[in-house]
């Protein structure tokens, strides 16, 4: 016959003195230190440094030709040169302002697609349909047709654009909204939301997640569909457009046919530049000031 084990009653303790008591750093003021590295900035903008310093070593050491890897000193010289003395800022400014109208005109049909999709299942079955079909095609293939249809000048690339923004901003919307828990819908109508307000209040927050991440993708599927568009026939439309309406893909072809490598370099660093100030300024933002903010996703 076994035997229940004996409690065991622990003898009374009282702490006289609380200041002498242990306790854990539960809060404490950070330091200057722990304030600089704890800004994502400063993080990624080290991360930056490191890169061009191994740029730098590398090819001070290895003693590759220019013509193959240029120094990073001689790339950030021909940048600001290109930027004080060429046109460097307007060929920026012309890729921006032909990027930002394809994104926009790409968002409206995204917008009308997801609205659809939402609203019937045979809309649902029309995007899913040419999602399939559209999605995996090259951005860059159309362009040939575009030309055909539209001519040469902008209108080419904004169409090859909306290639690349509609499917996966379309795509990432759709499935943030079919993936908003019954249990939330159930909530919201509960609350008495109906209609704007069932939408805006509940699906649009639910979902911004996936929204936001198909906005992402959008952006860079775009970013660099209009680079490789304007490095195969940004000479072409620069021509038949203006002196001055080339974009970024035409300075960098530009340099490479005249063999000036630091400035190819410059172009394809400031195409990369371009990338990080969009999304450490506006996505980054975005994100902290709705998802980080919401508790939606850590930081």
């Amino acid at each position: 016959m076994s035997t229940l084990p004996q409690t065991v009653v622990r003898p009374e303790f009282e702490a006289d003195d609380l200041a002498t008591a242990s306790h854990a750093d539960v809060a404490r003021k950070l330091t200057l230190w722990e304030r600089i590295v704890d800004l994502d900035g400063v993080r990624k903008l080290t991360i930056l440094v490191a890169l061009m310093l191994a740029w730098e070593i590398y090819t001070r050491v290895s003693g590759v030709s220019e013509f193959i890897l240029p120094k990073f000193s001689d790339t950030a010289a021909a940048l600001y040169d290109s930027l004080v003395n060429d046109q460097l800022l307007i060929m920026i400014k012309n890729s921006i302002s032909v990027l930002l109208t394809g994104y926009a005109i790409g968002l409206v049909i995204a917008t009308l697609l997801t609205t659809v999709a939402i609203m019937t299942r045979f809309g649902s079955d029309i995007l899913s349909t040419l999602t399939a079909m559209l999605n995996p095609l090259p951005a860059i293939a159309l362009l040939p047709l575009a030309l055909l249809w539209f001519g040469l000048g902008s209108s080419s690339v904004v169409f090859t654009l909306l290639h690349s923004v509609i499917w996966p901003v379309a795509l990432n919307a759709h499935t943030g909204f079919m993936g908003v828990s019954e249990t939330q819908r159930m909530v919201g109508r509960n609350y008495g939301l109906r209609g704007v307000m069932y939408v805006a209040k509940l699906l649009i927050p639910a979902a911004f997640p996936s929204i936001l991440m198909g906005l992402k993708i959008g952006w860079a599927y775009a970013w660099r569909t209009l680079i490789a568009a304007e490095l195969v026939f940004g000479g072409a439309i620069a021509d038949t457009s203006g002196e001055q309406s080339g974009g970024l893909g035409w300075f960098v072809f530009a340099n490479q046919m005249d063999m000036q490598i630091p400035y190819v370099f410059a172009g394809l660093f400031t195409v990369i530049l371009v990338g990080v100030i969009v999304e450490s300024l506006i996505f980054s933002t975005i994100e902290a000031k709705t998802i980080r903010r919401w508790g939606m996703q850590s930081s």
